[in-house]
């Protein structure tokens, strides 16, 4: 094929390498290009596609909740990366959580031998004026695509600040102050699958005053000054533990920090404040610390996490960071089909266009990729149904309130309420109603993909 025939993908992240995937599985060719190792980002590690930055965690697998049903529907339709997920699964409780290295490695060598597949390892600076393009390049696109993407769209970008969490080696823990055990007892397997680290009041109060007193990391590009400014736009299901702290003095035990459900087996109590550590890898040689995003300078970081029971010797694989997370008005700008308004050619996946989330950023890669592999063929894709979670997924990308518009995870809220019968007689019940609208969305799935069998 000539490089005009082929679907390019920008960015090899979780969107764009499940894009890649499903054009390849629809007899398409396909050019992936990404950046690194050319040039690195402040966040990724590695120049594995796919590579997990922020947390080792998919979120729920437990049925019935809007994680799962996402996760559901997206096995069924054939996701390269749930597939890898369950191969390369490690103890989460009732969380899909995986060894993030065998993670994006199995990824990267599946996509390499995928012959209708081509990485080309290079920077693109802007979007290519021929051909179908998938942009998927996510959170933190480079300045110069990021500036393209602005003149083309004829809008500002928007962006918040994200943050990923520590992550600790498994030996430099104390086991002697710690204890292995899941919320309540769940686990999928039954096993423990946290290791905890309980706090009494008095060790909490020196930690949390110390934490409110460490110093911030300096800022290394211009937009983030807007850190030390106070005009920080944070995504507030991933806040950094410091700023959650400075919202009161309990609000980390009520939120991170909660010691609920976790009976210390020296006590057979709660502790007064608890640090959860979860498994990164199958080895089991790496925590990373729930929750525990933040800003600090990283000698901060190593002073005030060794305060936590269990820490005080830890030694640290990596610490946390923030970074700029850039995206879209998708509202303002593309179709339900994922294109760009301005020029139906362009097609846009992942966290660039407004969703918030691994599954959730699998999701619009999977559906922008089997986008773009129809519009290839001169064809068109039914939208997918309001009931399903991508449905509703997509149709919050292109529906919500521009002047307004959040990035979004899969939440129940996006889908469509049951009817007035169903809801009043469930109406004590939010099991059973959970349960119905997963019914509803699996039924819709399967019917979608009956009439769509030639295409997916």
């Amino acid at each position: 094929m000539t490089n005009d025939t082929k679907i390019h993908v920008l960015g090899a992240g979780l969107a764009g390498s499940e894009a890649a995937w499903q054009i390849a599985r629809s007899g398409l060719a396909c050019l992936l290009h990404e950046m690194r190792p050319i040039r690195q980002t402040k966040a990724h590690k590695t120049a594995d596609c796919a590579e997990l930055v922020c947390s080792n965690s998919l979120k729920s697998d437990s049925p019935n909740t809007a994680s799962w049903l996402l996760k559901d529907e997206l096995r069924r339709m054939g996701s390269l990366a749930l597939s890898v997920a369950e191969k390369t699964r490690v103890p989460g409780g009732h969380a899909l959580t995986v060894d993030r290295g065998l993670f994006s490695k199995t990824i990267t060598e599946a996509l390499e031998a995928e012959p209708l597949v081509e990485i080309r390892r290079e920077e693109v600076r802007e979007i290519p004026e021929e051909g179908i393009v998938v942009v998927a390049t996510g959170p933190l696109t480079s300045g110069a695509l990021a500036g393209d993407i602005a003149w083309r769209t004829g809008s500002e970008r928007l962006y918040f600040y994200d943050s990923i969490s520590p992550i600790v080696d498994a030996s430099t823990i104390d086991r002697s102050k710690v204890f292995a055990a899941s919320r309540y007892g769940k686990s999928l397997d039954g096993g423990e699958d946290y290791l905890n680290c309980p706090m009494t009041k008095e060790e909490y109060e020196t930690f949390l005053d110390a934490l409110l007193a460490a110093e911030s990391a300096d800022a290394h590009i211009e937009d983030d000054m807007a850190i030390h400014e106070g005009k920080v736009p944070f995504f507030e299901a991933c806040l950094p533990v410091e700023e959650i702290a400075r919202r009161g003095r309990d609000t980390l035990r009520f939120g991170p920090m909660k010691p609920v459900g976790l009976d210390d087996p020296r006590t057979g109590r709660w502790a007064y404040a608890i640090v959860q550590l979860r498994q990164e890898t199958q080895r089991a040689d790496s925590y990373n610390l729930v929750g525990f995003q933040n800003h600090m300078k990283f000698g901060e970081q190593k002073r005030v996490l060794r305060l936590i029971p269990g820490l005080e010797n830890a030694e640290f694989l990596r610490f946390g960071q923030m970074h700029r997370n850039t995206y879209i008005n998708a509202p303002e700008l593309l179709t339900p089909g994922l294109q760009l308004k301005a020029d139906e050619r362009v097609f846009f996946a992942g966290q660039i266009s407004g969703v918030e989330g691994y599954v959730e950023s699998i999701a619009t890669g999977l559906l922008a990729g089997r986008f773009a592999a129809a519009y290839a063929r001169g064809e068109t894709l039914g939208e997918l149904p309001r009931e399903t979670a991508c449905g509703s997924l997509i149709h919050y990308l292109t529906h919500a309130d521009p002047k307004r518009y959040q990035p979004a995870n899969i939440a129940f809220d996006l889908l469509p309420q049951l009817d007035d019968e169903l809801k009043r007689k469930l109406r004590h019940d939010r099991k059973a109603r959970h349960a119905e609208v997963c019914r509803r969305a699996v039924a819709a799935m399967d019917e979608y993909l009956g009439a769509h069998a030639t295409h997916v």
